[in-house]
């Protein structure tokens, strides 16, 4: 499909550990929603980036890692392809990874570069958008790489004030609060095994999405 007329350019950002017996084969199934979208008809036709500055897709065989840093054309629409491509890259993961999805609106930035148009909208804001998803092979795999970003983050803001040494507390609250978080799943987990009788199958997981604003 093209998206030469777009209104985004999407950037994919992020880099995930796989398990040594995933190859390049389903790889390339567990990224055909990119690849795809991007027009391409294999992996290896659609790994390159809109800009030849970002190295795109790729998988490292020898340390069994997929890293991406791609940029596409595209619409909304988009979004309704992430789902698929967490869901196959749990498949996949040894640990549990974020991937940042970046919507940069490209209208505006032309809008903004152009001289001042009296037809122009002074009212327009910039649709720019940041997506934070998680895969991991398992939701306590996913939990631990929402927690250790959070952790990375708020020691990053808080280091401004306090030394290192003073904030041990700040991040045992953290994992607390990803305790209850993890308790309370399981708990709501083994209720509705529970209440389905023995012989249910275990429910599935997808990547958790997390909003989070542009800086």
């Amino acid at each position: 499909m093209s998206h030469d007329d777009a209104p985004f350019e999407i950037h994919v950002h992020g880099d995930v550990k796989l398990r040594p017996e995933a190859d390049f084969n389903a790889l390339q199934d567990a990224l055909k929603p990119l690849w795809q979208y991007a027009g391409a008809r294999s992996l290896a036709d659609g790994a390159a980036s809109l800009y030849e500055e970002e190295p795109g897709i790729r998988f490292d065989p020898r340390e069994h890692v997929l890293q991406m840093c791609w940029t596409v054309r595209g619409d909304e629409d988009f979004r309704h392809h992430l789902d698929e491509m967490c869901m196959n890259l749990n498949d996949l993961s040894e640990t549990g990874a974020p991937l940042e999805i970046t919507f940069y609106d490209i209208e505006f930035d032309e809008e903004y570069d152009e001289d001042e148009d009296e037809d122009e909208d002074p009212e327009r804001e910039s649709r720019d958008d940041f997506l934070l998803l998680f895969v991991g092979p398992t939701p306590q795999a996913i939990m631990q790489a929402q927690r250790d970003l959070l952790v990375e983050d708020v020691v990053a803001l808080m280091e401004r004030h306090f030394d290192g040494s003073e904030l041990g507390g700040v991040v045992a609250e953290i994992d607390r609060l990803f305790s209850d978080r993890f308790n309370a799943i399981a708990d709501s987990l083994n209720m509705g095994r529970a209440s389905r009788g023995p012989g249910s199958g275990a429910g599935s997981h997808g990547g958790g999405r997390r909003p989070r604003h542009l800086h």
